[in-house]
């Protein structure tokens, strides 16, 4: 059993990772700005609004079917896990989208970004990795009434690592500031 979960988790984390990018892509690139003595370059344009709100209701619903296989939960703690975990999932969705506010206003404004704005994007961001931090340590005794230690421990380390693979995602095509 244990390797047949192994199996499909692998299968959903990578279509989690592949998972339909073209929020951002088109089939010729969309030119933004050129950087002085850089020549051309070219960047994704800033997806919708109507277009991240797919990707994150996909997104979620792979995270938790990602979770429904590895937590091997009975009948009785799946109904006490679920609802603490949808609500887990609304106070983060919160947070991503101070994150999704953040990367708008950088693809907006990063060619022109003054070192003080670039210095507050950098503190706005780690604030919100904090914020996620706080939340999985609001959320780790509640989860724990519910289920033991290493269970406990186990869907907060898939938790991290899948939140892990959606910033990538969220970021793979946002271009880097340059000094």
């Amino acid at each position: 059993m244990t390797r047949h979960k192994l199996i499909l988790t692998a299968i959903l984390t990578a279509v989690l990772v592949s998972a339909d990018r073209s929020y951002g892509q088109t089939d010729q690139p969309q030119p933004l700005q050129t950087s002085p003595g850089s020549g051309d370059q070219y960047y994704p344009p800033i997806p919708s609004d109507q277009q991240i709100q797919m990707m994150r209701k996909d997104v979620r619903s792979r995270k938790k079917q990602i979770i429904a296989v590895n937590m091997d939960l009975t009948d009785a703690q799946a109904e006490k896990f679920w609802p603490i975990y949808d609500q887990y999932t609304a106070d983060l969705a919160k947070v991503y989208d101070t994150r999704f506010a953040l990367i708008k206003e950088y693809l907006e404004t990063y060619s022109t970004a003054t070192d003080q704005q670039a210095e507050s994007y950098a503190k706005r961001w780690a604030a919100t990795d904090e914020s996620i931090l706080q939340l999985r340590l609001k959320y780790f005794p509640v989860f724990r009434r519910v289920l033991s230690g290493k269970s406990t421990a186990l869907f907060f380390q898939m938790d991290r690592r899948l939140g892990l693979m959606i910033d990538l995602q969220l970021t793979g095509d946002v271009p880097i500031l340059e000094p």
